[in-house]
C-alpha cells in the first residue's frame, strides 16, 4: 500500500489567508513549511488512486504529486474519492474535479445528501462522476485488492448544517473513519474526531498505521493565540494534550502514529517549541504534505 499525504493542515491550511498568528507569520517567513487542507491518496500499484477527501486546494495538490497527473490528453489516474464528513475542506475540492474526466464519489448516504441539496455540486456530471453510496461497516473496494470499510466516530454535522442546537460527539453518519486494508497492512483514517470512547481505541489496537485528528494541542488553542474564541470541542476535534486526549487515550496502540488536519493555531508545528518535544516522546509524527508514509 503506498500513502501519500497530500494535505497535512485542517481547514484554512498554513498559513490562513486573514491569520497573523505566530505559525502563519513564519509559514510565510520560510521558517516552518507551509501546509494545504487534508487530503490523502491510496494506491495498491501507483498507478490506480483513491483519494481520501477533496480539500478545496485539491488543484495544486495534484500539481505536486506526479503520480496523480493525466496519463493522456483527457485522463486522471484517480479512481475514486472516499469522504469522510460534509466539511468544506473536504468536499470543495469536488469542484476543481468537474472537467469531464470520470472517478466515482463514496460517501454515507448523510454526506451525499449534502451534495444533493447543494445544486453547485451538479456541476460534476453523474454520467461520469456517479455518486455511490455506503453504510457503515460495509466494506467497499474502490480498487483491485484495496478495501476500505467505513465506521463511526464521534463528530458534528458540518458548520454549514447546524442549527439552533448542535451535538458535538454524535454517532452516525456526518463524521466517519475508514480502515483500509490491502490484504498485507492495515491504515486507520481519522481526521476528525470529538472523542476517543474504549471501543473506539480497542478498534484501532491492530492497525500498522494511524492517521488521526491533530486539529488542536489544547482546546483552547484559539484562545491562546489571541484569534477567536471557538474551542475544539465546539468545532468537533478533541485536544492531543490532557488526560482525555489524543496523545494518552491512544498511547496503547501500537503503530506508527501520525497527526493530520493540523489547525494553522496547534503549537505543535513549532519544531523546536516543548509541544512538538512532548509529541514525539510519546511517538508521534506530524504528516506534511507531500509525504509519502509507508504502512
Amino acid at each position: 500500500m503506498i500513502v501519500k499525504v497530500l494535505g497535512a493542515a485542517a481547514g484554512g491550511g498554513l498559513p490562513q489567508w486573514n491569520c497573523g498568528c505566530r505559525n502563519c507569520t513564519d509559514a510565510r517567513a520560510g521558517r516552518i513549511a507551509p501546509m494545504t487542507q487534508s487530503s490523502v491518496a491510496i494506491s495498491v500499484d501507483g498507478a490506480s488512486w483513491v483519494l481520501l477527501n477533496a480539500s478545496p486546494d485539491i488543484r495544486a495538490q495534484i500539481q505536486a504529486t506526479p503520480a496523480l497527473h493525466p496519463r493522456g490528453l483527457r485522463d486522471t489516474p484517480i479512481a475514486a474519492v472516499v469522504l469522510t464528513n460534509a466539511d468544506v475542506d473536504h468536499i470543495a475540492g469536488l469542484l476543481t474535479l468537474r472537467e469531464k474526466t470520470g472517478f466515482t464519489v463514496f460517501g454515507t448516504a448523510d454526506i451525499l445528501q449534502t451534495l444533493e441539496a447543494n445544486r453547485i455540486f451538479d456541476v460534476m456530471d453523474r454520467t461520469l462522476i456517479p455518486r455511490t453510496g455506503f453504510a457503515l461497516e460495509q466494506t467497499i473496494t474502490p480498487l483491485p485488492d484495496l478495501t476500505l470499510t467505513p465506521f463511526a466516530v464521534p463528530g458534528k454535522v458540518a458548520l454549514f448544517l447546524e442549527g439552533e442546537t448542535v451535538g458535538l460527539q454524535e454517532i452516525g453518519e456526518q463524521t466517519i473513519g475508514l480502515m483500509i486494508e490491502d490484504g498485507r497492512r492495515k491504515v486507520a483514517y481519522i481526521p476528525g474526531c470529538a472523542a476517543l470512547p474504549d471501543w473506539l481505541v480497542d478498534r484501532l489496537r491492530d492497525v500498522d498505521l494511524l492517521l488521526f485528528d491533530g486539529t488542536v494541542w489544547e482546546n483552547d488553542d484559539m484562545a491562546r493565540t489571541g484569534t477567536g474564541e471557538k474551542t475544539g470541542a465546539r468545532m468537533g476535534h478533541l485536544p492531543m494534550q490532557g488526560d482525555m486526549g489524543s496523545l494518552a487515550r491512544l498511547a496503547p496502540i501500537n503503530a506508527r502514529k501520525v497527526f493530520i488536519h493540523v489547525n494553522n493555531t496547534n503549537p505543535v508545528l513549532q519544531p523546536d517549541g516543548p509541544e512538538r518535544a512532548a509529541l514525539m516522546r510519546a511517538g508521534w509524527e506530524i504528516a506534511r504534505d507531500g509525504q509519502e508514509i509507508t504502512p
